[in-house]
């Protein structure tokens, strides 16, 4: 009892558990009407071209408890899977393709479970039909015989198709392809193939027809689309033969020819009929209706015709024979028959070929002797030539063709028939030139036109070609170009010109010749064309370098033609740089050159160019030169009177040099003169000027400025003068007599003549190294200007002279100042020092404008009075 009481409390908890867990309640699913998305899947249809991947539909279903449930979908053994679904949401998605011809439903075991209980049920799902299946033709090939008699609008054949969809995707019509290109129409419903109302069939034109059916569904959708389905079939259709067309003849029309050699009995040609019907063919019997006289007869079954007489009994031409091929049926019965007309022409055997003939009987060459270049259009009138073929009729047909070089002759007549005399014609005169061919060669062909035998027969035309003056000598260039040395002797070959005329005999001699205004001092051999200089010709090309003249050649008949001749005098060296004199005395002042001239008469470079040294010096070591240009200068360290001094003892300052003058010829030549040297320092007369001079001798900018306001000043005075002047005359109502300002072009000075601005002595007054030659009545325009004007007198003021710092260049002309009176022509030309030696060139500008300044007032003296 004590036991009992221990156990009750647990028992009673057991008990309880007990209760509790019978008291749990099974889940299950929603219940899903038509056209439900969810619950049990009861109901469901589905299009078979319903995507794979696609969800489809949604498990739903709930726990009594409220317990979260679970789905899963089961097959039964066997089964293809053809959904999944999500346990916990209970989607479910589209796995495998549906295809409702092969499955039109599908049994789904779906489940729900709490994870106590489990409820399970099977549904079955419905597969819908789309338009996925093309209609199919069935028991094909398709292959019909047809009678060609069977009557239009027969039924001839029944076509089939099946489509595996339903409704409309199942539904098939049909049609043919170029419906008015055949001969058959079809039922669209039925499929039944008949022949064309109005049409029959034809064995002899078209013994098979290929029809190309079309079967095609009603359409549906397929994935959302209206699709249509289609298949195609061939129909043969071969069409039997039936006996209803005669028999023909094939090859004609019917020639034979009966030759005179042919035997009787000889086969002359077979004819060959056939039954029309081609299927099913009779045999054909033949038979001469009218036409052979008893001279051919006819094989019945081959068709072949024979001569039965000899060539020679025949007593026509030509046999019209009248043939009938007629039909024997299987019964033995003439059915049908048709006729063929048969030519028999009795010809003569083609045994001649064609024959050439001349004068004397039958000939194979033929020859003739004609000059070149006869008239296009003229007959060969040397040739006689006949032609002739012996046969008859077609036999003697024959064409006459010339073979050799093409365009130079033609043949007349082409064809002949039986005899013709040959003419030929020249066609190209051009082309028959003796310098080309000296002999022509042809050969006339005559050859059969329409025989099989093609008998043919040929002669040679052999033309000889006889020499005309036909042309022109021709030179072997237009211009010849020769060079010949300036110190060639007279008679010597100076270049051969040659032309060629290719005629024969005198007519190809040529005779040469020359004329023109360059020919005067050479000559030509008149037959072998060598052009050389005159005997007594002297070539200089100093004095004439370029010679140029026509040569001519000529051929005996007067035909000729010209070249140019351009010959070139080449320069030698044959001259020797010359000074002007011998033995030279220049004037040096220091820090200023002085320069030597030599010319070289050569023509050409590098024969007249002068290279200048110095070749002895006493004392040696003070004086250098410029090898191009000549000039003299001290050396460099020389800068005063003073180190002269040291250097020698000589207090005259007078030094001679030997200096040469070298060509650049090969050989060379040079020549040599002395040169006395007078070496001074630059000195002015004492007084102001001079004094100021000296002052500003270190800066020439200053004295610069003092030459421009004494110019200045020397312009104010001209103005006034030329006022004065003026006002004068026009009261008076006078004209004055002026100067004559007489305009002179300046000359360029030649290169071979030479003048030296300066010419310096050693006089007691420096002033006196300065010579000025005045000319009253005439003033030279030094700009060459000619566009000046006379004007009366005084004139307006020179322009001032241009600075010393802006002297010219040492190879410019010197220059010159102009004045109211006169000009300052210097004796001498003499190139301005360089920019080395300022101080002596200021000197002496400062010098000469002084004198000229001072030669101007006498001369308005001279004007005014």
């Amino acid at each position: 009892m004590k036991h009992v009481r221990h156990f009750t409390p647990s028992l009673f908890l057991s008990l309880v558990h007990v209760c509790l867990v019978q008291a749990n309640y099974a889940p299950y699913f929603f219940d899903n009407g038509a056209r439900s998305t969810n619950g049990n899947m009861a109901l469901l249809s589905l299009s078979e071209d319903t995507p794979v991947g696609t969800h489809v539909y949604t498990l739903n279903g709930t726990d009594p408890e409220g317990d979260p449930v679970t789905y899963d979908l089961t097959y039964e053994a066997g089964s293809r899977r053809y959904f999944s679904v999500d346990k916990n949401l209970g989607n479910v998605t589209l796995i495998e393709e549906l295809d409702r011809e092969k499955e039109d439903e599908i049994e789904v075991i779906v489940s729900i479970s709490d994870g106590l209980s489990t409820v399970s049920e099977k549904v079955r799902i419905l597969v819908m039909d789309a338009n996925d299946e093309s209609p199919e033709f069935i028991n094909t090939p398709y292959i019909v015989d047809v009678p060609e008699n069977t009557p239009s609008s027969s039924s001839i054949f029944k076509i089939e198709a099946v489509d595996k969809d339903t409704g409309s995707g199942g539904s098939i019509t049909y049609f043919l392809q170029n419906i008015h290109a055949n001969k058959f129409t079809i039922d669209r419903h039925s499929g039944v193939l008949r022949i064309k109302t109005g049409v029959t069939l034809d064995y002899e034109k078209s013994r098979t027809h290929f029809v190309v059916v079309v079967a095609k569904d009603g359409g549906g959708k397929l994935r959302g689309d209206n699709k249509v389905f289609s298949a195609t079939t061939t129909v043969t259709i071969n069409v039997e033969d039936v006996q209803d067309t005669p028999p023909m003849f094939i090859g004609t029309p019917y020639y034979g020819y009966v030759y005179e050699d042919t035997l009787a009995g000889s086969e002359v040609l077979t004819v060959v009929a056939l039954d029309g019907d081609r299927g099913k063919p009779n045999s054909i019997h033949y038979c001469i209706v009218n036409g052979d006289e008893g001279s051919f007869e006819i094989g019945n079954t081959t068709g072949a015709i024979s001569v039965i007489k000899s060539p020679n009994q025949l007593k026509k031409e030509v046999y019209e024979l009248k043939v009938q091929a007629s039909e024997i049926s299987q019964e033995g019965d003439i059915s049908e028959h048709t006729f063929a007309m048969v030519t028999i022409r009795v010809v003569d055997l083609n045994n001649h070929p064609p024959t050439f003939y001349g004068e004397n009987g039958p000939q194979n060459r033929f020859e003739l002797t004609m000059y070149e270049h006869p008239p296009e259009g003229e007959i060969l009138r040397g040739l006689k030539i006949t032609v002739n073929d012996s046969d008859q009729g077609a036999n003697a047909k024959f064409n006459l063709r010339l073979v050799g070089p093409g365009g130079i002759f033609r043949v007349v007549p082409q064809t002949v028939l039986n005899e013709a005399q040959v003419t030929i014609i020249v066609e190209n005169s051009a082309a028959i030139d003796y310098e080309n061919f000296k002999v022509l060669t042809f050969k006339l062909l005559a050859i059969e036109v329409n025989t099989p035998e093609k008998f043919s027969s040929t002669a040679d035309i052999v033309i000889r070609l006889l020499d005309t003056n036909d042309n022109v000598p021709k030179f072997s260039s237009d211009y010849y170009i020769a060079r010949i040395p300036e110190n060639s002797p007279g008679g010597s070959n100076v270049v051969a010109v040659t032309a060629t005329d290719p005629d024969s005999g005198l007519w190809g001699e040529i005779k040469y010749s020359i004329y023109g205004t360059g020919a005067d001092l050479f000559l030509i051999h008149p037959s072998t064309g060598i052009i050389y200089t005159q005997p007594w010709a002297i070539l200089d090309a100093e004095v004439s370098s370029k010679y140029n003249f026509y040569v001519k050649a000529e051929d005996t008949d007067g035909k000729y033609s010209l070249a140019e001749v351009f010959i070139t005098v080449l320069d030698v060296n044959d001259h020797s740089p010359e000074f002007n004199e011998n033995i030279q005395e220049k004037t040096m002042i220091i820090g200023s050159p002085v320069k030597i001239e030599a010319i070289d008469q050569d023509a050409e470079e590098p024969n007249n160019i002068v290279d200048y040294s110095i070749m002895q010096a006493d004392p040696a070591n003070v004086f250098d030169i410029d090898q191009s240009t000549g000039e003299i200068k001290l050396k460099s360290y020389i800068r005063s009177l003073d180190i002269i001094h040291n250097i020698t003892k000589n207090k005259d300052c007078i030094w001679s040099l030997v200096v040469q003058a070298k060509d650049r010829g090969s050989p060379s030549f040079s020549t040599t003169a002395v040169l006395k040297i007078d070496i001074t320092e630059e000195t002015l007369h004492k007084g102001p000027m001079a004094a100021f001079l000296m002052q500003t001798k270190d800066n020439p900018m200053k004295a610069l400025g003092v030459l421009a306001g004494v110019m200045g000043i020397m312009v104010l005075i001209t103005i006034m003068i030329s006022t004065a002047m003026f006002w004068r005359n026009k009261r008076s109502n006078k004209i004055m007599p002026v100067r004559r300002i007489i305009k002179k072009r300046q000359m360029p000075p030649s290169r071979t003549v030479r003048m030296e601005w300066l010419k310096f002595k050693r006089p007691s007054n420096v002033a006196e190294k300065f010579v000025i030659e005045e000319d009253v009545k005439s003033l030279h325009n030094e700009n060459s200007n000619n566009n000046i004007q006379v004007v009366p007198v005084p004139p307006t003021a020179p322009l001032p002279p241009p600075p010393p710092a802006l002297a010219p260049r040492s190879d410019a002309p010197a220059w010159r100042v102009p004045t109211v009176s006169a000009s300052l022509t210097p004796k001498h030309i003499l190139k301005p020092p360089k920019k080395k030696g300022h101080s002596s060139a200021h000197n002496a500008l400062v010098s000469e404008l002084k004198m000229r300044f001072e030669k101007r007032n006498a001369a308005f003296g001279e004007l005014h009075i």
